[in-house]
Parts: structure tokens; C-alpha cells; sequence
């Protein structure tokens, strides 16, 4: 009987060191905490009006798991499925479907859309995809251009611009909250640094973003569709950001928010992780980078 335990015990030991020594790339959470499956995620996000997929700009997970589940997605929504992404300005609209639909070459559409450095990298296997499968891709942002007016002169900066540009940009003005968390933490965090930094445009110019991101993400969306947006977590991490904006313009709206952190362990969440989206990524925050 002791032989036997002691066999036991050793299958035992060695079973739970060959688990330590496995290196997994992330681990998937719900808003309590608790660790799931990619399944689970992939299910909520079915049955979502629409789903934020809040993203490390430089996390190669946050990467791969897009095209995952926008390849998983679209294997059950089909062409009811609509992209949209913060890194695409609403008025490189026309250049993106001249693209999508084969009017121009990909020479021209990466030369001349104003794309992010890491495009080839992280976003070009997403515009490749939508093209391949006849997706619409909503450029989502406001120009940045805009939102650098805002952040020198507020939101009455914009009152100037014609209606053309209007059009590029959430109506005008914008509800604003600055008491929400994210838009208090910027101004805190400016104030930390000095006197001189703190500057209350700049809450203002990331609203605007937010905004802007929502009002074209709704504008795309109808019964029976799906929206998957790609953004900054930022943008939508603890159901504020574009959240809070089309919460406002639909409060029925079946939202799911995915966001993504870095951890040194990824066996368990941190509490300050902890119930900040429907689903986090937890990456160990020594991966590999993208840039």
C-alpha cells in the first residue's frame, strides 16, 4: 500500500512540474476573474450587438486574437459581420472601399490612406481578410487633425469647420463627463507631472475620439449585424470610453468589451485587472513586442 502511494504522490509531482514548465501565451478571464476558455469569449461575443476588442497597440496576442475571432465570427455572421477599427480616419472612408472593392491596387491605397507603422504587421492581415471575404471596414476615428484642434481649444475649436468636415466627426458638441474615471485619470495624472501640464482640453480631445468612434460604429450597425471594433483598450476598458457614448445614443445595445493587460504571472488576475471589460487578455509582459 505505501509502494502504491508513493507512486501515486510521484505521478502526482510529476504532473504538476511539467505544468510549471508550460509557457502559455495568455490566459482569458471574465469580469470576476475567472479563468475560461477562448470558447466562452468567442460565444458572448455571438450573441453581442456589438463587441469592443480593446487591443495593446504593440502586443502580438492582442494580434493574433483578433483575426481569430474575426475569422471565428465570421465563420457563423457571415457578411453580417461589420469591421470598424480606431486606427482608420473616417475620412479615409472612400480611399478603404475604393480598396476593399477592388477599385484601386494596395499600392496605392497604403501610400495614400494615412496608415499606422505597424499596419503591415498588426492591422493589414484584418483589411486582408475583410477584402477577401467581402466585408465592410468602418474607419471609425476622427481625424486626428480634429482632435489635435480640440486638445488646444476644447470642443468649440471645431464650431469653425465646414460641413464637409463635419461630417468626419461626431455631432457637435459632444456629451462630455469629466467625472468619468478615464478622463479624471488623465487630468490626475498631467497634474502629478506639474503645474504647467495639466491641461483640461486634453480629456476633451480623447472624448472626442471616443465619441466620434461611436457614432460611426453605430451608424454601421442594425438589427442582425455585428460589430466588431478594434481600439486602444483605453477606449473602452472599464465600460466607459466609446461604451459610455453608445450607451447613450442606444441604451439597449448588447455590448461586450474585450481588453487586454500584461501581467509578470498570468495563472491568476490581478485584483487592479479585474473587472475592468467582460473578458481579458493576459499576456506576460515579457512578450514579444511588435514595435
Amino acid at each position: 500500500m505505501k509502494k502504491v502511494n508513493y507512486l501515486f504522490l510521484l505521478v502526482i509531482f510529476i504532473s504538476a512540474t511539467a505544468l510549471k514548465s508550460d509557457k502559455p501565451a495568455y490566459s482569458i478571464f471574465n469580469e470576476k476573474g475567472k479563468e475560461v476558455k477562448y470558447k466562452k469569449m468567442l460565444g458572448a461575443a455571438l450573441e453581442a450587438d456589438i463587441v469592443m476588442f480593446g487591443e495593446s497597440h504593440n502586443n502580438p496576442i492582442s494580434h493574433w486574437l483578433q483575426l481569430q475571432l474575426t475569422e471565428d465570427l465570421f465563420a457563423e455572421k457571415g457578411t453580417s459581420l461589420v469591421l470598424a477599427a480606431e486606427m482608420f480616419e473616417a475620412d479615409n472612408q472612400m480611399i478603404l472601399d475604393e480598396y476593399l472593392s477592388g477599385k484601386i491596387k494596395q499600392s496605392s491605397f497604403e501610400a495614400e490612406a494615412r496608415l499606422w507603422d505597424n499596419y503591415k504587421t498588426d492591422y493589414k492581415p484584418l483589411i486582408e481578410f475583410a477584402k477577401e471575404n467581402e466585408l465592410n471596414f468602418v474607419a471609425s476615428n476622427i481625424p486626428r487633425r480634429y482632435a489635435s484642434v480640440v486638445h488646444k481649444k476644447g470642443f468649440e475649436g471645431l464650431d469653425p469647420l465646414s460641413d464637409v468636415a463635419k461630417t468626419f466627426i461626431a455631432p457637435l458638441p459632444p456629451d462630455y463627463d469629466p467625472e468619468l474615471q478615464g478622463y479624471k485619470a488623465m487630468i490626475e495624472m498631467m497634474s502629478g507631472m506639474g503645474s504647467g501640464h495639466a491641461n483640461p482640453n486634453l480629456p476633451k480631445a480623447q472624448a472626442i475620439k471616443d465619441a466620434t468612434m461611436a457614432h460611426f460604429t453605430l451608424a454601421n450597425w442594425e438589427p442582425g449585424k455585428l460589430v466588431l471594433h478594434f481600439n486602444g483598450s483605453y477606449h473602452s476598458e472599464n465600460f466607459e470610453g466609446i461604451v459610455w457614448y453608445l450607451k447613450k445614443q442606444n441604451p439597449d445595445l448588447k455590448i461586450l468589451t474585450i481588453t487586454t493587460v500584461e501581467q509578470d504571472e498570468i495563472e491568476g488576475l490581478d485584483e487592479e485587472n479585474t473587472g475592468t471589460a467582460n473578458y481579458t487578455i493576459c499576456v506576460p509582459s515579457d512578450m514579444t513586442k511588435t514595435y
